[in-house]
């Protein structure tokens, strides 16, 4: 654990949690005695969370990783180039 920093807020309500910070992104909430919760977060696109959530797609690449020599090569030479 470490030694509890002083945090002060700035007049645009902007605070400096440099000394404390180990994630990039927090999910923060306020709790009713005033207290302040940062918990670390990913955050993730809504097309991504829909990848993710089709659970044959995602048998699929698992399938894919777990026999690479099944796949086959796509010869790209011939397509648009943007």
């Amino acid at each position: 654990m470490r030694e509890p920093v002083v945090i002060s807020v700035q007049s645009r309500g902007r605070a400096n949690l440099g000394k404390l910070a180990d994630h990039d992104r927090y999910l923060g909430h306020t709790e009713p005695d005033g207290m302040i919760i940062l918990e670390p977060t990913e955050v993730i696109s809504l097309t991504e969370k829909k990848l993710v959530a089709d659970s044959a797609l995602m048998a699929s690449i698992t399938e894919s990783r777990a026999h690479p020599e099944r796949l086959v090569p796509r010869d790209r030479s011939s397509s648009p180039r943007i």
